[in-house]
């Protein structure tokens, strides 16, 4: 099945890009905006709409196949690539893109995904947006031409023996509604939960750490009143931003005290911590955490730490996982380019026994968080984010529905 024409129209994504930078150097909220200046590249504003390229690859046979290219939250941050801008990609994509794909055959997703991901324009790779909206196209399209599921491709393509599969645990994030957000997951029994978005240490997380030690007090008890079965035990996964290091000035020690308080609060409920430090650098931040992990698991303690700021593109994921550095390592999807990049990185995390968790961004769309959630499926993955927006419930709807369809499919 050969690939007749490629189209494009711009979309919106399920929530907004923000100028990190000019919010770490003090710009203030007005509502739901920023008063100041941007300062990183491409920014117009601080906050700005999310901007998306929806990209559809039309099948000889008349079908469609469709992919999202987005980015995320934070562009331009951390070592990402800049701002993506719509009119932009669909520019590059009709004027370099559509004449190397029509007209090719859909018979290997792989081959396909890896010449796009390497795919140079004077000598630059494409945005990793780009590189992520045109796999996930690629990606639906030969699982069209093939008459089967996503997941199913995927386990074909990379030789995966397991022929089960399963629901993977949905991971539901909250933003700073992280109180009434926590009430809805609750009643909908999500497995994995809040995220919290401790982003902040006077206002969420205190100069101790005391305020993050009442919330964790307040999410146990909250489940515990709220539950309608003693089966239902979700797992508590809170995102902290690098704040615990702060507090404690990279003190390994008094921040492994610390959690170990975390840990004893959330019980008996299994308490995750993403992002307890951030050294400015992957290397230190890598050994940090590696260090913790290590600590933890010599004490044979519950609690796990999460790794996700400068584990950003295959390689960080690889140069984590085969140092241990967390117990699980967020594969944040939008920034590894090609969904091929993420098949390899949750693959590579379960070979090296470190958690493989697939996230993203809420700043994603409804294409590209179902086709991230099928790629979980895919290879098992020990959680998938519930994603776009911050809404919490449209989230959920999205990735176990999706979730759910592909399993029906499948099995039938």
């Amino acid at each position: 099945m050969k690939i007749k024409d490629l189209i494009c129209s711009e979309s919106l994504t399920g929530f907004y890009f923000d100028d990190q930078a000019a919010i770490k150097a003090g710009a203030s909220q007005d509502g739901f905006t920023y008063i100041g200046e941007a300062v990183t590249d491409k920014f117009s504003q601080i906050r700005q709409k999310g901007e998306a390229v929806s990209i559809m690859i039309l099948l000889e046979d008349g079908s469609i196949a469709y992919g999202d290219a987005v980015a995320v939250q934070y562009s331009g941050a951390g070592g990402r690539d800049p701002l993506f801008l719509a009119k932009e990609g669909i520019e590059i994509i009709e004027t370099h893109i559509k004449p190397f794909l029509v007209g090719r055959e859909l018979d290997s997703f792989r081959t396909l995904a890896e010449e796009i991901d390497g795919f140079m324009i004077d000598g630059k790779l494409l945005h990793t947006a780009l590189r992520y909206g045109l796999t996930q196209a690629l990606l639906d399209g030969v699982a069209k031409a093939k008459k089967i599921t996503p997941p199913e491709v995927v386990r074909d393509e990379y030789h995966m023996k397991s022929t089960e599969y399963k629901r993977i645990p949905i991971f539901a994030q909250s933003g700073d509604d992280r109180y009434t957000n926590v009430d809805k997951m609750i009643l909908k029994e999500v497995q994995v939960m809040p995220h919290a978005l401790i982003n902040n240490i006077d206002q969420k997380l205190g100069r101790q750490g005391e305020l993050l030690k009442k919330y964790v007090s307040w999410l146990r008890g909250r489940v515990i009143d709220l539950r309608q079965s003693q089966e239902y035990t979700p797992i508590f996964h809170i995102d902290v931003y690098g704040t615990i290091g702060i507090i404690f000035d990279g003190d390994l020690h008094k921040i492994f005290d610390y959690l170990l308080e975390l840990e004893e609060l959330a019980h008996p409920f299994t308490l995750r911590i993403e992002g307890p430090i951030d050294a400015g650098n992957r290397k230190e931040t890598m050994e940090a955490l590696s260090a913790l992990t290590k600590m933890i698991d010599e004490g044979d303690h519950k609690i796990e730490i999460v790794a996700d700021e400068w584990c950003n593109n295959l390689a960080d994921v690889k140069y984590f996982a085969d140092h241990k550095a967390g117990h699980m390592l967020q594969v944040k999807t939008p920034d590894l380019g090609g969904v091929n990049n993420i098949i390899e990185a949750l693959l590579y995390c379960k070979e090296k026994n470190v958690g493989a968790y697939s996230g993203g961004s809420c700043n994603e769309t409804n294409i590209s968080a179902e086709m991230t959630t099928a790629i979980a499926i895919a290879c098992d993955a020990k959680q998938v984010l519930a994603k776009p927006g911050m809404g919490t419930d449209e989230g959920i709807m999205i990735v176990n529905n999706v979730m759910n369809r592909l399993l029906a499919l499948i099995h039938r």
